[in-house]
């Protein structure tokens, strides 16, 4: 069975809506739901692993670097749309971790750009096909 859904925990429920609601379509998702404490993403044709975001119970610093949630990727279908997930982390003031560049030691075609978000999550825009495939 594949990963039906992620929940992660923020520490700031507004700021993370206000930058994942600017995110997601840029990496093939939409809206699912919400609720007081919660929002949600699905992938916008409805297939694959669904995001939810939570306002955390508790308190304290996350770090990638510790036991846990290492990074979140998101398949883009260009290598164009990898630079523009880039160019719009850029816009943000989100720490850039690595530029776009090709990743052969995952796979030869492997494109990527790795960015924190403001809760100091990794994130990751990806495109696995040949540069002149999907726009690319």
């Amino acid at each position: 069975m594949p990963i039906d859904h992620i929940g992660v925990n923020v520490p700031d429920l507004a700021l993370a809506r206000e930058y994942y609601d600017a995110l997601m379509p840029l990496v093939g998702f939409e809206p699912l739901g919400s609720g007081p404490d919660w929002f949600a993403y699905r992938p916008a044709d409805d297939k694959g692993t669904r995001l939810y975001v939570n306002a955390a119970p508790g308190s304290g610093a996350y770090s990638r670097l510790r036991p846990g949630l290492q990074h979140i990727g998101f398949q883009v279908s260009s290598r164009a749309r990898v630079h523009a997930a880039h160019e719009w982390a850029v816009a943000w003031g989100s720490e850039i971790l690595n530029e776009p560049r090709l990743w052969p030691e995952y796979h030869q075609d492997y494109y990527a750009v790795f960015w924190a978000d403001p809760h100091g999550f990794k994130l990751e825009a990806f495109y696995t096909g040949r540069p002149d495939d999907a726009g690319g």
